[in-house]
């Protein structure tokens, strides 16, 4: 059973538990969260500071009993999930165990739960898999993923969306696009760059390859904002798109980071190339679905964007 820490959770509000609370979106969801009045139970394998003072439970969703994890919600009166869970693993394994199997044990476990928590699962933008240029991907647009992430990824979603169209659970999925924003992860393009930056030697400019592609991206606050809405929301068994609505190029988002830097020019020298990626060279979501069902829309301007993950530590 999971060991519980921190403050004595504040009365007044429903009780949230975020899984992946110490990642970069898991640790904005739960700050989104509490401006709301709710409480949250942060959930993560290991405690971080982004928690602290925070009710916490420390344990592996995919690797506890569903009846363990059941109890630790139905114990703290939970009436709602957030799973922000998942990650770029490197193999097939480490893909399924984090996408897939947590994704069924927490499924089983909140069909146990007291009172059917419901449940705001957020996907990946990268389940529809590659679309040509200049396509705007719509809730409707038939998934063909064609890497190993993608594919568990939605694979995970499926599993939530079978869930709550058979009655299992209250559940809506949410597909967002690239994240950016307060403590962007290392792992991430633009994580990289700004550690890449910030290592940099005064006399060696940095040499970043960009790819020649066009990728939606939005801000994490904003992608908090729509986990709050839809934790509020009556609509179950949909898929939802969160983004920005736009494709931005990926030397524009360099340029504006570079900006936000305050770093001489010379400091960064741009080539030309191929880089690897989750997704295609274009991605651009229809987000009107959004506004329809969660009166949702992106508020944050690329260019404060880049500055909040310029400013702020990796996650």
């Amino acid at each position: 059973m999971a060991a519980l820490t921190g403050d004595r959770a504040r009365t007044g509000g429903a009780r949230v538990a975020v899984l992946g609370a110490t990642g970069c979106v898991g640790r904005c969801v739960g700050d989104a969260l509490e401006r709301e009045g709710y409480e949250v139970l942060a959930v993560a394998r290991h405690r971080a500071p982004a928690v602290a003072g925070r009710l916490f439970a420390g344990l592996d969703v995919a690797a506890v009993p569903p009846a363990d994890l059941a109890a630790l919600l139905s114990r703290h009166r939970v009436g709602a999930v957030v799973n922000v869970t998942g990650g770029w693993g490197t193999t097939e394994e480490e893909m399924r165990y984090a996408h897939i199997t947590l994704v069924e044990r927490l499924l089983s476990a909140l069909e146990l739960t007291a009172g059917r928590p419901r449940l705001v699962h957020v996907g990946s933008i990268h389940e529809y898999g590659p679309v040509p240029e200049p396509t705007a991907i719509g809730e409707e647009f038939e998934a063909r993923p064609d890497t190993s992430y993608a594919r568990t990824k939605l694979s995970g979603s499926q599993l939530v969306l079978d869930a709550a169209r058979a009655g299992r659970v209250e559940a809506l999925v949410l597909r967002a696009v690239n994240v950016c924003g307060p403590h962007t992860t290392r792992a991430s393009f633009l994580g990289s760059v700004v550690e890449r930056l910030r290592a940099a030697a005064a006399d060696r400019p940095v040499v970043l390859r960009v790819a020649d592609a066009r990728r939606d991206f939005v801000d994490v606050r904003d992608l908090a904002e729509a986990v709050v809405l839809a934790v509020a929301s009556p609509v179950t068994g949909r898929v939802v798109n969160i983004g920005r609505g736009e494709a931005s190029s990926m030397r524009e988002l360099v340029d504006l980071l570079v900006a936000a830097s305050g770093l001489p020019p010379g400091r960064l020298r741009v080539e030309d190339g191929p880089v690897s990626s989750k997704g295609g060279g274009w991605t651009l979501a229809d987000i009107r679905l959004a506004g329809e069902l969660l009166g949702w829309k992106p508020r944050i301007p690329l260019a404060e964007t880049m500055r909040a993950t310029w400013e702020t530590p990796a996650g």
